[in-house]
C-alpha cells in the first residue's frame, strides 16, 4: 500500500515540476535569469527518474 502511495506522490511531483518548468520558460521569455530554466528541468528530471523508481518498484511486488 505504501508503495503505491509514493507512486502516487510522485506523479503529483511530476507535475509540479513541470509546471515549475512551464513558469520558468514563460518568465524567461519576459526577460528573466535563464537559470530558472535550468532549474526547473533539474527538478523534472528528479521527479520523473524518483516516479519510474516507484513505479518499477510497483510492477516487481513485494519482495519480503
Amino acid at each position: 500500500m505504501t508503495d503505491r502511495i509514493s507512486a502516487l506522490i510522485s506523479a503529483f511531483g511530476v507535475l509540479a515540476g513541470m509546471s515549475l518548468l512551464a513558469l520558468a520558460v514563460r518568465e524567461c521569455r519576459a526577460g528573466a535569469s535563464a537559470l530558472w530554466i535550468g532549474a526547473g528541468a533539474v527538478i523534472l528530471l528528479c521527479a520523473s527518474y524518483t516516479l519510474v523508481r516507484d513505479v518499477r518498484r510497483l510492477r516487481t511486488g513485494p519482495t519480503a
